[in-house]
């Protein structure tokens, strides 16, 4: 049975410490790719005719 690789490089096995990366270095490479937007969540784009700045409580309020 092979050990499991690092999810970053691919090359190293996983360092207990670091799981589920083999290093300190892959995984804050991993954290910078995530902090500058190089990785995303896939997601239904967002309508901007909904991103208004009152909440729904206040337009039902102000629908009364």
């Amino acid at each position: 049975m092979s050990l499991p690789l690092c999810v970053f490089c691919r090359r190293h096995a996983v360092e207990q410490a670091w799981r589920p990366f083999c290093s300190e270095r892959c995984k804050l490479q991993d954290l910078a790719r995530w902090a500058d937007g190089t990785y995303s969540v896939a997601a239904e784009p967002v309508d901007e005719a909904d991103s208004d700045d009152e909440s729904d409580d206040e337009r039902v309020k102000s629908d009364r």
